[in-house]
C-alpha cells in the first residue's frame, strides 16, 4: 500500500500530526529522553484538537493464544500509530519495528519520529 491509497480520513490525521513533533523539536530542543517529547507531544496534538491516546494495548499473538500485550506510544484518532525515538539516525530496525506494531494493532499506517537530531525527522510506515 502506498500512502496515496490512504483514506482521506487517515490522511487528515497523519497531515495534523506531522506538524506536532516540529513544533516540540522547536521548543523542547533535542537531547532529551523519549518520554519529554512523548509527554510535549501528547500536549501539542490535544492543543491542535487532534484525537490522541497514550499507552494503547494491543495484544499480541502466536496461534490461538495471546502471549503478550504491546503498548503503542501514542494513537491518533485510533487510525495511526506514533512511534518515537530518540537515536543519532534512523535504522532499519526501527522501521521493522513499526511494521511489526502495526501487524499486531490492525492499523495501516505509523509515523516514526526521531528527536535525537537537531531537527525533527520523521518517517511514514505504511502496511
Amino acid at each position: 500500500m502506498d500512502y496515496a491509497d490512504l483514506d482521506p480520513e487517515t490522511k487528515a490525521l497523519c497531515e495534523a500530526t506531522i506538524g506536532a513533533p516540529f513544533e516540540v523539536s522547536r521548543c523542547v530542543g533535542h537531547g532529551f529522553l523519549e518520554n519529554v517529547y512523548r509527554k510535549s507531544l501528547l500536549g501539542e496534538l490535544e492543543d491542535r484538537g487532534v484525537p490522541v491516546e497514550e499507552e494503547v494495548p494491543f495484544s499480541i499473538r502466536f496461534k490461538t493464544r495471546t502471549v503478550g500485550t504491546y503498548f503503542a506510544d501514542i494513537v491518533v484518532g485510533r487510525r495511526v500509530i506514533v512511534e518515537l525515538k530518540v537515536a543519532e539516525a534512523f535504522a532499519d530496525a526501527h522501521v521493522g519495528q513499526v511494521l511489526n506494531y502495526l501487524r499486531v494493532s490492525g492499523l495501516r499506517v505509523g509515523l516514526l519520529f526521531n528527536f535525537g537530531l537537531p531537527k525533527v525527522a520523521f518517517r511514514r510506515v505504511i502496511l
